[in-house]
């Protein structure tokens, strides 16, 4: 039997209740909420033939960045094609099972465009543009997440269910393509059709770090808590900002103590905990705080994760926490891990290649105290950082390492000539590092003369 979804698409389940579970697995996905896995077991207990079902939780089983998840994945789905073949499915979950196919086969650009084929048939389907979305982001197309989600706006008029949280992406693909004014409004209207949207909250959080605005990012995050308290580990993320905003004010021990509060209270390996917790604690090392034994905490976990190759996003988040430990056999591990990936053929493996292969070395010289190495290395890393996923914010861990690291060789031209990048990446506009630094920089330069 053929339902419509809170997404005004159709969905093969046999009555209301299935669809209401079905719409709160939509729900949870696009508010980043806490339910999403309780309402598709139950779904999936009371409609074990629903192939979309097991398609989607293969899918979001990717979507963790964890290698030990694979076998679920591929469980889930041989599940959905045999679901698949018990019966007529349509187009649309017929397409969410070639994605996870696709991806799993080493693709995720192949899932893309299976998504995508499913938003052209079905363009007021936000929860295969939200997955869209989420795969794009993970391999750093920041402007086809902007222009996928600009096809289907129209098909999000004011009375769609899900019209906010669609607002909430755009936002988010419009700050990441530099139109911060624009993000900003997006943003903050979409907050009014989707309270509970935390990635539309967040998106404009954005605005305020990329320019230079701290205090209004301050307040936009703790003067709409209802939007992100609620949900899942992203709400981590969320403090992870603030404490960025904080660190652009000078309140450098505030930010630490927002780590341990809240960053770091609850102690998982996800990778996205793992990513807001290092590079918070290497750039409060670079601002010269000593941090302690934080650092091994997240080592231990690193060290586990050393094999994934899963994403080099992620890996170079561990490498900072097992570089931060001192872990030096771990690291050599990684190193050599690395070359094998980058030998072989493939979407992922090209991204080890580069810029994961510079960027890995650029680390470690880094660590070991080696500047104009590292330098080299984080500066050849460069051109191609954007395509390991993440945001602007989240990589600006690296850019800053790689001024620090340019900053203590002496390459002062060079350097310049990055900051001076990182400033017309955000406008124009001078956070408290790029001040900083540029201010380092002059003074470096006038020694010699005096």
């Amino acid at each position: 039997m053929t339902l419509t979804d809170i997404c005004e698409c159709p969905v093969t389940l046999p009555d209301a209740t299935a669809v209401a579970h079905w719409n709160g697995v939509i729900h949870g996905l696009l508010s980043h909420g806490t339910q999403t896995p309780v309402h598709l077991g139950r779904l999936m207990d009371a409609v074990p033939e629903f192939a979309m079902g097991h398609a989607a939780r293969g899918l979001f089983c990717l979507m963790t960045g964890r290698a030990e998840v694979l076998p679920a994945a591929h469980d889930a789905l041989k599940a959905a094609r045999a679901a698949q073949a018990g019966q007529e499915i349509t187009a649309r979950e017929a397409g969410w099972i070639d994605a996870l196919a696709h991806w799993l086969d080493g693709s995720p650009t192949a899932a893309i465009a299976a998504a995508e084929a499913v938003l052209r048939r079905w363009p007021s389907d936000t929860v295969t543009a939200k997955l869209s979305h989420g795969v794009r982001f993970m391999i750093g197309d920041s402007a086809g997440m902007r222009r996928s989600v600009e096809r289907v706006m129209d098909a999000h008029g004011p009375d769609h269910a899900c019209r906010g949280y669609l607002m909430g992406c755009h936002a988010f693909t419009l700050e990441e393509t530099g139109d911060y004014a624009r993000a900003e409004a997006v943003g903050l209207e979409g907050l009014t059709h989707a309270h509970d949207d935390a990635w539309g909250l967040h998106a404009v959080a954005h605005v305020h770090d990329m320019t230079a605005r701290p205090d209004e990012g301050i307040a936009l995050i703790e003067g709409n808590v209802d939007a992100w308290s609620g949900s899942n580990n992203f709400r981590y993320h969320v403090w992870w900002h603030k404490a960025l905003l904080h660190m652009d004010r000078g309140e450098i021990d505030l930010a630490l103590g927002l780590y341990d509060a809240q960053i770091r209270a609850d102690k998982t390996d996800d990778y996205r905990d793992i990513s807001n917790a290092t590079s918070l604690l290497m750039r409060l090392e670079l601002e010269g705080m000593d941090v302690g034994k934080r650092w091994e905490e997240l080592a231990d976990f690193s060290e586990n994760r050393v094999e994934d190759g899963c994403l080099v996003f992620a890996d170079l988040h561990y490498l900072l926490a097992l570089t931060g430990a001192q872990r030096g056999d771990a690291q050599e591990a990684m190193a050599a891990r690395f070359a094998r990936d980058a030998a072989k053929s493939g979407e992922m493996p090209a991204k080890v290649e580069d810029p994961g292969l510079a960027a890995l070395a650029g680390l470690n010289a880094f660590s070991e105290g080696r500047y104009d190495a590292a330098f080299s290395q984080l500066k050849a890393a460069r051109p191609a950082m954007p395509t390991i996923g993440g945001s602007h914010a989240q990589r600006d861990v690296f850019e800053r390492m790689t001024i620090d690291a340019g900053l203590r060789a002496g390459r002062y031209d060079a350097t310049e000539a990055i900051l001076k990048d990182r400033v017309a990446l955000r406008g124009g506009t001078y956070d408290r590092f790029a001040a900083t630094r540029l201010d380092r920089l002059n003074r470096a330069r006038a020694i010699p003369a005096q």
